[in-house]
């Protein structure tokens, strides 16, 4: 849809034109195969509300089909989530996918089914094992029993960017017929480059009957790091959705990411004069409550989100950024979310304070028991450090932030000599009982989690054991990562605290429960010709 071409009505968006991008989540469902990533219902329910308030128009909820789980976290997303599409992932040859769809979406205010099947070469022979005719059976039969349930239906082309152009036009115009108003070919292995892409949809929108009266949408990996730049590109040949996910999360090396493409549309309207509904001064807030959930840091150097994004180290940067900010910066910190100020916080900082210094660092939707608790934390952190600063107040508020809703670590005694085992004392409360058990071990570490792995019995490998301080100085918290193995499934846990040991028990603590959630997610059945 060039930017000569007539608008048309969308069944959730109404009149679009070209110079409308949508913006289109997946954090929730993409996103969430990143190794060791997992969301309880409630983590899920407090991203779509944040993903809500960012602005995003379609949030792809979860794959209903997949297990129990899945299903009551798109139904619960449905019912709760308001001013954006929910969509649920379907396959296109599988009747109970789209059913379980339909099911999980009912309670939506606007919702949408994203129905999908391989149409290359490779995946057609080795993956599905169809002809190329029963793969255009099951896209008319797919996109038509999705239509008899909602108004809205996405298509996609599983590895479309490896198809055969004849053949995806004609899969495109199959489904286009059957009912689907929008149409994606995702780049799903990371192997197209920018110019395949615009190509693609460019071929697209020339070649297929009903073309200027459906939605294209570009969803590319991040495989060669290539993932926006597809994006952009594929913006450029005629796509006006995007399929992304917060910080760039997703299996591999991730999709792309959401943050980067809206502000590079934004910082570049003379290249790309297009519009979205994103509010970017949310996206910090909002890539760091989902590094919180997932308990995997953004990198440093990140774009948009990362710690050094504005930072100034060379001498020269420093002194024209202070001249004039637009001499090294292209976009200004606060656009995106970033402060300027850093107020450092002590022992006699009141409650007011503490929550206007919350709001500033982006937690401005926090309840009155979660700030509480919060508090009392910031306190006693107060009590032992000289300097609380703002990093120190988001890891503590972070750890307050994660569901632990079968697992709360409790109280832990510690005794350590050199030379000697270490033995600790460690109580856990377990679905509301308190479990108190006593261990040794090679060192404190290594004594508490040998007690954990007492207090609640259970055979995960430990497979990462990571330990970062939040500040500078000997009285800085520890942040601890855990990855926790079982049977192929991996989780990470973060924990932090002014003792190491407790931060460590913390971690392991919270990679237990998001093995928990994992342990539920099963694979549904493969389809069959």
């Amino acid at each position: 849809m060039s930017a000569e071409q007539t608008s048309f009505n969308h069944p959730s968006f109404g009149r679009m034109t070209s110079e409308r991008v949508i913006i289109f989540d997946t954090t929730l469902r993409d996103g969430e195969q990143s190794p060791g990533f997992s969301m309880n219902l409630a983590e899920k329910l407090r991203m779509a509300e944040a993903l809500v308030n960012l602005g995003v128009d379609v949030i792809e909820a979860g794959f209903p089909v997949a297990s129990k789980g899945d299903f009551e976290s798109v139904n619960e997303i449905a019912r709760h989530a308001r001013g954006a599409v929910i969509c649920a992932l379907a396959r296109s040859g599988g009747a109970k996918d789209i059913a379980a769809a339909g099911e999980a979406l009912a309670p939506a205010e606007r919702k949408r089914i994203h129905n999908f099947i391989s149409t290359s070469p490779l995946h057609m022979k080795y993956k599905l094992r169809m002809e190329p005719e029963t793969v255009l059976d099951l896209i008319t039969s797919g996109n038509a029993a999705a239509r008899n349930l909602t108004d809205d239906v996405e298509w996609s082309a599983e590895d479309g960017s490896r198809t055969e152009p004849d053949f995806l036009c004609r899969c495109v115009e199959a489904a286009i017929r059957a009912g689907a108003t929008t149409i994606n070919v995702p780049d799903t292995v990371g192997y197209a480059t920018p110019e395949d892409m615009e190509r693609i949809f460019s071929m697209l929108r020339e070649r297929v009957p009903g073309a200027d009266q459906v939605i294209f949408s570009a969803h590319n990996h991040n495989d060669l790091g290539l993932a926006v730049a597809n994006t952009l590109a594929s913006i450029r040949g005629g796509a006006r959705q995007v399929e992304c996910t917060i910080n760039g999360i997703g299996e591999r090396a991730g999709n792309a990411a959401l943050e980067e493409i809206v502000m590079a549309l934004r910082t570049r309207h003379d290249q790309y004069p297009f519009t979205t509904n994103i509010q970017t001064p949310n996206l910090l807030k909002v890539s760091r409550m989902l590094a919180t959930i997932t308990s995997f840091d953004v990198q440093p150097n990140k774009a948009i989100v990362g710690r050094n994004a504005f930072a100034h180290e060379s001498g020269i940067h420093q002194d024209g950024v202070l001249k004039n900010a637009a001499t090294y910066e292209i976009m200004t910190p606060e656009s995106v979310g970033w402060s300027r100020s850093s107020l450092v916080m002590g022992k006699h900082s009141g409650r007011a304070a503490f929550r206007d210094k919350l709001k500033a660092l982006g937690y401005d939707d926090m309840d009155d028991t979660r700030l509480n608790d919060a508090f009392g934390r910031f306190k006693d952190l107060a009590d032992r450090k000289k300097v609380v600063y703002d990093e120190d107040i988001v890891a503590l508020v972070d750890e307050e932030a994660r569901g632990h809703d079968h697992i709360r670590f409790g109280a832990l005694s510690l005794q350590s000599v050199s030379g000697k085992p270490s033995h600790v004392a460690l109580t856990l409360h377990v679905d509301g009982r308190d479990v108190t058990v006593d261990a040794t071990g090679n060192g404190p570490v290594d004594a508490a989690f040998n007690a954990l792995r007492q207090a609640f019995p259970h055979e995960a490998r430990l497979a990462l054991f990571s330990v970062g301080a939040v500040t500078e100085g000997t009285d800085a918290q520890a942040r601890t990562t855990v990855r926790l193995e079982e049977s192929g499934k991996l989780v990470d846990g973060q924990g932090a605290d002014a003792d190491t040991v407790v931060s460590a028990v913390r971690a392991y603590v919270h990679a237990l429960n998001k093995l928990l959630v994992k342990r539920a997610r099963t694979e549904p059945e493969a389809l069959m010709a």
